[in-house]
């Protein structure tokens, strides 16, 4: 049975887009207004706020065609100009949002995101802001042919997978993969211990299993390291010290930072790999890579939310 998208939903995102500068080298809708969650109707979903997400090729260029056509929709930092709110888009996660604003009978918030910016985040987790974003199902509605675009998406699941393996046990179900990713972008977030629902990653990947083994399929079926029962739902992992290890060396850039300043002392300066065979004959290896997501989470989190108060209409 298909995951529940909600019903007409493809028309009615493009019909928002249209409203917008085409300019975008990626646009991608998400959220509980796009996928049905867990615990809530489909009337209720399809009156919940539509977030999206516009990468852009030149953040000037954008907000300021955008200032033109939708002028209403920035806060006082419009008075500012399109140079000024593209250099305090760069702050935090690198995304600008205009939240609350009314569009064909709905209310939607947008991130602006430049595509380096975009691309740097899914190859390195710089922020995992967006790439987080890009790790659970979304709605494409339109993509640049930017190959190396492209390869950053596809780079980012996989990069997710390996993060989730290091933290599951040796055999686990799909769900309990799919569970772990979904949840790779909430770890340190504030907001799910402020006022989010304790309970969101698991109202995410219920009820869109399908859409997840869409997104994840083809990647499990050619990891070498991982056997995967696809009639099952079950996958069994090499946690061998070697196994991790080449986990951990394919890890993204700003996680393997993260993981290093960890475990290595001040002072000590030991190499990347030397730590990171360290770490991989290490029996809390998992709770270390968790604990290495979560610095990166907290702080974009935190940067994005402070930046989000300025930027509200």
């Amino acid at each position: 049975m298909a995951a529940p998208v909600l019903a007409g939903s493809g028309v009615a995102f493009r019909r928002v887009l249209a409203h917008f500068p085409q300019e975008l080298s990626l646009a991608f809708a998400y959220g509980s207004g796009v996928f049905q969650q867990a615990g809530t109707s489909a009337v209720h979903s399809e009156n919940n706020m539509l977030d999206f997400v516009f990468a852009v090729d030149d953040s000037v260029t954008w907000h300021m065609m955008n200032l033109l056509k939708n002028r209403s929709h920035y806060s006082f930092l419009k008075v500012l100009g399109p140079k000024q709110i593209s250099n305090i888009q760069s702050y935090g996660a690198g995304i600008y949002y205009n939240t609350l604003v009314p569009c064909n009978g709905r209310m939607i918030k947008y991130g602006v995101i430049s595509t380096d910016a975009l691309i740097d985040d899914l190859f390195h987790w710089k922020t995992l802001y967006v790439a987080g974003r890009l790790q659970k199902p979304v709605k494409i509605l339109t993509q640049s042919e930017n190959c190396k675009l492209q390869a950053a998406l596809v780079s980012n699941l996989k990069s997710a997978v390996t993060a989730a393996f290091l933290m599951l046990p040796e055999s686990f179900s799909e769900e309990d993969l799919y569970m772990q990713i979904a949840g790779l972008s909430y770890s340190g977030d504030f907001r799910m211990i402020i006022g989010e629902d304790k309970s969101k990653v698991q109202n995410i990947v219920k009820p869109s299993v399908p859409h997840f083994q869409k997104l994840y399929s083809n990647i499990l079926q050619n990891c070498p390291q991982v056997v995967y029962k696809h009639r099952l739902g079950r996958l069994e992992i090499d946690k061998s010290p070697e196994g991790q290890f080449a986990q951990l060396m394919a890890l993204p850039r700003t996680l393997q930072q993260k993981i290093t300043s960890l475990v290595d002392p001040p002072g000590k300066n030991r190499d990347v790999e030397e730590i990171l065979m360290q770490v991989a004959h290490d029996p809390d290896c998992g709770f270390v890579v968790h604990q290495g997501v979560s610095g990166i989470v907290r702080s974009s989190s935190l940067a994005q939310s402070a930046k989000t108060v300025l930027t509200a209409g």
